[in-house]
């Protein structure tokens, strides 16, 4: 289960805090021409997907962020049996928008950006498989563009250990339960709140001022 207490709420963020590197360079990565689509889909994993949604929610272009399951073995998941570890499913962000507004590369970017792709099945306080750093991708222009960002990452000199974010082809994606949508904004002040989730949001705002919602 995710950390409640104040106190080990706190001690998760000050643990992540201590793995990413609070000033990053942005990756780099190359424009890309708007398809003739108007509506894609993105997943990613990145940790605890309160924090991924939340994130996402504020990039300009992005129509729709559902939280969900992915990449397991078993059918239907609760969120219960995922908090195990033993089910294969990460916790997950499926992120619609409008690639006219904003890129996969942009999403990427931010993906790359908010979060710590070195540590393997960790984010913070948050330990298992079910946080592990991971792109979905839904085709096979994703997983170039994919691929491109983790050598970019790597040669970026964020991070003193090398990526280890997996590049897998999607699979079903499993709508996690309703209370978990829209958490952050209906439940931003709880503890995990205030001292995980609100310190990725700022720092995306911060770092990534031009892709917001106005």
């Amino acid at each position: 289960m995710k950390i409640t207490s104040i106190y080990l709420a706190l001690l998760a963020a000050l643990s992540a805090c201590s793995q990413t590197n609070n000033n990053p360079k942005k990756i780099d990565l190359p424009a890309m021409n708007p398809t003739s689509d108007s509506v894609e889909i993105a997943t990613f994993g990145a940790g605890c997907f309160w924090c991924v949604e939340a994130v996402y929610q504020n990039v300009n272009g992005v129509l729709k962020v559902e939280s969900g399951y992915a990449g397991g073995q078993i059918k239907n998941p609760s969120y219960k049996e995922v908090c195990t570890g033993r089910t294969g499913h990460a916790e997950v962000c499926q992120i619609t928008f409008d690639p006219r507004v904003v890129s996969y590369n942009q999403l990427l970017e931010v993906f790359f950006g908010t979060h710590d792709p070195t540590t393997l099945n960790r984010q913070g306080g948050d330990v298992g498989t079910q946080y592990r750093s991971s792109i979905m991708y839904h085709s096979d222009a994703q997983k170039a563009s994919a691929e491109l960002a983790i050598q970019a990452a790597n040669a970026s000199g964020n991070w003193s250990d090398p990526v280890v974010t997996e590049v897998v082809p999607v699979d079903t994606f499993y709508r996690a339960e309703d209370y978990h949508m829209d958490y952050f904004n209906l439940h931003g002040e709880q503890p995990y709140c205030q001292m995980v989730v609100r310190p990725k949001v700022e720092k995306f705002k911060k770092t990534f001022s031009e892709y917001l919602k106005k």
